[in-house]
């Protein structure tokens, strides 16, 4: 909760659970990355980087994710490094993993709001997914009510305004398993559960 007249952006600044782009301009509030420790110990650093291919331009997301691993490498600084990778294009977030296969843990594409169906280990150990989709209702215009965005579409002429669709939710995720020793990924399920999706949740 935001305190008593504070900004969105002052709240980004002191709460270092909520992350923004890493590749953001120098001095913008907030944290592109959080190393944060679970119950037994481990260290889990998270990242999150824009990329850029039809996205508004920022600063290069590939240096940026090679500083934040150089300052704490997988099995050395972090026990398991997470890269959220929001991007548009299926070339630039392939690419993106390949480059950083098997220096992180897993690398996990967000932005379309669909979920794609190439979750892998790739060859080095690292997790993969082009998009692990949206948590929402997908009844629906990647998570809106249909009628505007049809309308919009059908006549070129702009509608009333988008509205999150209210229907059943999916909510789509992926489990990974790495090993304690290297850091990196043994394994990767998609979780997709609830909604009109077709549903995965590997047994446990």
């Amino acid at each position: 909760m935001f305190g008593t007249n504070e900004t969105s952006l002052e709240y980004l600044d002191r709460e270092p659970r909520i992350l923004r782009p890493i590749n953001y301009p120098k001095n913008t509030p907030g944290n592109g990355a959080g190393l944060f420790q679970t119950i037994d110990g481990r260290r889990i650093l998270v990242v999150n980087v824009m990329l850029r291919l039809f996205m508004d331009p920022l600063d290069d997301p590939f240096q940026a994710i090679e500083l934040i691993i150089e300052d704490s490498p997988l099995a050395g600084g972090a026990d398991f490094i997470f890269i959220d990778m929001h991007g548009e294009a299926t070339s630039e977030k392939m690419a993106f993993g390949h480059n950083f296969d098997g220096r992180v843990t897993a690398i996990l594409g967000t932005h379309t709001h669909v979920p794609t169906a190439d979750q892998m280990v790739l060859a080095a150990g690292t997790a993969y997914q082009t998009d692990v989709g949206m948590c929402g209702d997908y009844d629906s215009v990647i998570g809106m009510k249909k009628d505007a965005p049809l309308k919009r579409f059908v006549s070129k002429l702009p509608g009333s305004r988008l509205e999150p669709a209210d229907g059943e939710a999916t909510i789509c995720g992926a489990i990974i398993t790495s090993d304690d020793r290297t850091g990196l990924a043994t394994n990767i399920e998609a979780i997709r559960v609830g909604g009109v999706l077709s549903q995965s949740l590997p047994d446990r």
